[in-house]
């Protein structure tokens, strides 16, 4: 690089093509050196990539827009695929400093896929308990590159790691509790009681807790229950882990640690000499440990804090907990108790209880927030910006006419030209004039109907198709008039008009019967000739009702059919039966009363309401019948 870039005459393509050839010939000497095992220690692997700028010439190159930008991450795994683990911690060094690289535009899109399968080949050749501070770096580095919305690193249905078993002696035959040690020494001198080896002055002395296999035995098995919360839901098993909590949490409230100052001691010296603290990933179920383990505070701390964390989730509500999973009110009320005596045990666990107390509480709280992020669906906490961030300039609120209208002395609204400037100030409230009586252009019955009641009466002598009522466009003003004014538009009547201007005429006689000052005695006196127009019908109408609405009754049907007899078809014509519906009555039965009667059911079902007796009357003068016609006008 230090080469070709001063040349200036040589073309950008063949600049390009000699830098690529370069990286991919460091590439194949460093994984052909290391194959080889010509490299006699792996510092010098270290040494090239640190100080040759590997990664960093190629980051370079991918900002130059000369190689693609997944190129720093296929060099990142080629390079921890061939370097043992030790090695590999010092690699990933550079991986966690340049995290804010990884996540800037050029590279995140390309290569986050690429580090995600880099950390996970990783993870997959660490041992968590051996490597338990590389692997939390890994996770802590996944937390860093990826947001917190991303789904692959969210457990979105609450699922448990049910492959962390705690694997304790379940065979009572084989426990050595109770048993006291008679092993010797290998000068040949015998253990007494007591004797620890070189115990330092002053150290404080394991606390006796009396320890047989019954308490060791239900103290592991509440890991299970730590584990797999859910079972805490099922009856039997409830009722066991009751029973085990309430005599374990009686062990610790019975035997106390009450040497605060031995262990304020103990930590300070590890503080002042620099020592690390020694951290498992596992816990140690030997029996031979329950009693130091017991008379550990930390130990302590971490029984009574899974307490809290399994409580916390029985009685939170998670988005993708089943519905069967649902405490009682006892359960409820003895969590409530036993979740106050942890936070009391808590406080009285040396050194600092009360403060290591307050601060679980605190996260626990803080863990509720987390909990209702995640039964939301986890959404992105970065907002999007708006499309336009132009400050938006304040709009004037437009003013109401009356503000900068009609300001003159007369308050005179110019409106352009002389006529519409005119008609605008007519008024100056525009919705008073609109309810103006000038304003009303709807007529009266008397002057609307006052040229139609003089036609109807015969002495003026006009002929019917000169009318006004047979006017179409008169009509249907009249009709919206009589809808507006007159009581009559709207009651039942049950004479029946051929046209509009039949139901006019007959609406012209009521109005000069009302209207007092149209001469109405003349239209009476005009109206005997034909009284069948208004009294007679209405008498007709009230006298026999039933011949125009009444139906024909099952009964009556019997009757003409058995009258009817082979003469049914003769009937069927008349009543508009159509040939496939006569051949299909014959097929349906041979008798011929039965055919008669099915003519007639057929006739009711197509008619409906419109199979009146007086329908059939018709039908059956028509026919020839008026015998059976005169039968069913009596009935």
């Amino acid at each position: 690089w230090a080469v070709l870039r001063p040349l200036g005459n040589v073309p950008l393509l063949i600049e390009r093509f000699t830098i690529c050839v370069i990286i991919l010939a460091v590439t194949q000497a460093l994984s052909f050196m290391n194959l080889a095992g010509r490299l006699s220690s792996p510092v010098d692997v270290f040494v090239l990539i640190k100080h040759s700028r590997l990664e960093t010439l190629s980051t370079s190159l991918v900002r130059a827009g000369i190689c693609s930008a997944t190129t720093p991450f296929l060099l990142l795994g080629d390079i921890l695929d061939c370097l043992p683990l030790d090695q590999c911690d010092k690699i990933f060094s550079f991986v966690e400093e340049n995290v804010s690289t990884w996540k800037s535009n050029s590279f995140y899109t390309a290569g986050k896929n690429y580090l995600l399968r880099m950390c996970n080949d990783l993870l997959r050749r660490l041992s968590k308990s051996q490597n338990t501070v590389f692997c939390g770096r890994i996770q802590l580095f996944l937390a860093r590159l990826f947001p917190l919305s991303e789904k692959s690193g969210l457990n979105l249905q609450s699922q448990f790691n049910l492959d962390n078993i705690t694997v304790f002696n379940k065979n009572e035959q084989e426990s050595t509790l109770g048993q006291r040690p008679t092993e010797e020494k290998e000068d040949g001198m015998e253990v007494e009681e007591g004797e620890m080896g070189d115990e330092e002055p002053g150290a404080p002395a394991p606390c006796s807790i009396p320890i047989d296999y019954n308490l060791y035995r239900k103290f592991w098995t509440l890991q299970d229950y730590f584990r797999n919360p859910v079972q805490c839901y099922e009856k039997f098993s409830w009722i066991t882990f009751l029973k085990y909590s309430d005599e374990t949490l009686a062990v610790f409230k019975s035997f106390k640690l009450d040497d605060m100052q031995a262990s304020k001691r103990k930590l300070e010296e590890l503080r002042t000499a620099g020592g690390d603290h020694v951290y498992f990933a596992k816990f140690l179920t030997s029996e031979k440990l329950m009693d130091l383990q017991l008379s550990d505070s930390n130990f302590r701390r971490h029984i009574l804090l899974q307490y809290l964390v399994l409580f916390q989730y029985l009685k939170g509500q998670v988005k993708f907990k089943s519905s069967s999973c649902i405490l009682n009110d006892d359960q409820c009320l003895w969590m409530e108790e036993t979740t106050k005596l942890v936070y009391q045990l808590l406080k009285e666990i040396p050194p600092d209880g009360d403060k290591f107390a307050t601060m679980v509480e605190h996260v626990l709280n803080t863990e509720e927030n987390w909990n209702s992020w995640k039964n939301e669906g986890c959404p992105s906490f970065v907002k999007d910006r708006p499309v336009d961030d132009k400050p938006k300039r304040p709009t004037r609120k437009r003013q109401a006419p009356e503000d900068f209208l009609g300001k003159g002395p007369d308050r005179k609204v110019f409106m352009g030209n002389d006529e519409l400037t005119r008609l605008w100030n007519l008024n100056h409230d525009n919705m008073a004039a609109c309810q103006s009586e000038s304003r009303e252009f709807m007529p009266s019955l008397e002057d609307f109907f006052e040229e139609a009641i003089e036609q109807a009466d015969p002495a003026n002598m006009v002929e019917n198709e000169y009318k006004v009522v047979h006017n179409s466009n008169y009509g249907w003003r009249a009709l919206r008039l009589l809808s507006r004014r007159s009581p009559h538009f709207f009651q039942p009547t049950n004479q029946q008009f051929k046209s509009l201007a039949d139901y006019l005429e007959s609406m012209v006689i009521k109005l000069a019967k009302e209207l007092p000052d149209l001469p109405s005695e003349e239209i009476k006196t005009g109206e005997e000739d034909d009284e069948d127009n208004s009294d007679t019908l209405l008498k007709e109408s009230n006298d026999s009702p039933s011949m125009q609405t009444k139906l024909v009754s099952n009964q009556q049907m019997d009757e003409i059919a058995a009258k009817l007899g082979a003469q049914w078809k003769t009937l069927a014509g008349q009543l508009e039966i159509k040939a496939a519906e006569i051949r299909e009555i014959e097929t349906d039965s041979e008798d011929v009363d039965m055919q008669a009667k099915l003519l007639l059911v057929a006739w009711q079902d197509r008619e409906g309401t419109q199979a009146t007796v007086e329908s059939l009357v018709i039908a059956l003068n028509a026919a020839g019948f008026p015998k059976i016609a005169d039968i069913l006008n009596e009935t």
